[in-house]
């Protein structure tokens, strides 16, 4: 969950920050607290849908265009963290005795 939060407040900070607005400006528009959007951005709490929604048109972004970018973010962190896996390779023992019955 925390790589989702992370993810999350990049991309809105990088839209923010594209769009050549403060966090004040932002908070005014959306109708959230300052501080609030402050930790939602350096991925420190989680945004309601609601909320979300409400930056969303604050930054003139699609709310899933955001999801989209959140996505992409993840899977390219997935990517980078997955360990390729090695196959295990049974050799038969040489002193087995099979038993006649």
């Amino acid at each position: 969950m925390v790589l989702f939060r992370r993810s999350l407040g990049d991309i809105l900070r990088s839209r923010r920050t594209e769009l050549g607005l403060t966090l004040r400006e932002v908070s005014g528009a959306a109708r959230v607290s300052l501080g609030y959007i402050s930790e939602i951005e350096r991925g420190q709490k989680e945004a309601s849908s609601e909320l979300l929604a409400s930056l969303c048109d604050a930054l003139e972004m699609p709310l899933s265009d955001v999801l989209r970018e959140v996505a992409d973010a993840v899977a390219l962190e997935e990517a980078a963290a997955a360990v390729p896996l090695t196959p295990i390779i049974t050799r038969p023992r040489g002193d087995v005795v099979a038993s006649a019955a």
